[in-house]
């Protein structure tokens, strides 16, 4: 993975890598099962579910107010979405976007830089656009961390996502 900061500060990504985890945070995303999507979840039960082994996804949501809980391992970066949306190309050849009025991440109160990534991928032989408004984190050392995600939309769309991380040594 390219990109770099202090620890437990803005993960750095350039607009390829951060299209390419774009698109393999929505292929992860997609090929969740409803009874253990990290999406849908509504108390952090589900972040560990199918993880890889470079960096750790942090679930967007459908909507609406969130509170997670969950341990993550202080040897991998985090990326999450604050808004984010993906289509097939059959549904159009160019990434839909959203008018964003409202996109903020904080780690323990200190804000973190966000960047707008898109790029194509692919699920099976479909082929997708993925957009969005992102944030990475380097990697935690062990403790105890409040991460706060809120974004809206001009359509009355609203995300307001609190994770209580606990950073563990592996």
């Amino acid at each position: 993975m390219s990109g770099a900061a202090t620890a437990g500060g803005t993960w750095e990504l350039d607009a390829e890598t951060g299209g390419i985890l774009a698109g393999r945070w929505w292929k992860w995303a997609l090929s969740a099962p409803d009874d253990a999507c990290p999406v849908q979840d509504t108390t952090g039960e589900h972040a560990a579910w199918r993880q890889p082994d470079d960096l750790w996804f942090l679930a967007g949501t459908y909507g609406g107010r969130v509170v997670r809980r969950c341990a993550i391992p202080s040897t991998r970066p985090l990326f999450f979405p604050v808004l984010n949306m993906q289509h097939s190309r059959g549904y159009s050849k160019v990434p839909l976007t959203m008018t964003v009025t409202t996109a903020t991440a904080s780690l323990n109160g200190a804000p973190l830089t966000l960047r707008e990534y898109a790029a194509p991928f692919r699920t099976g032989l479909i082929r997708r656009h993925a957009w969005g408004i992102w944030g990475g984190i380097t990697p935690l050392v062990p403790g105890q961390y409040v991460l706060e995600i809120k974004g809206a939309n001009t359509d009355g769309f609203r995300v307001d996502t609190t994770y209580h991380l606990e950073s563990t040594a592996p």
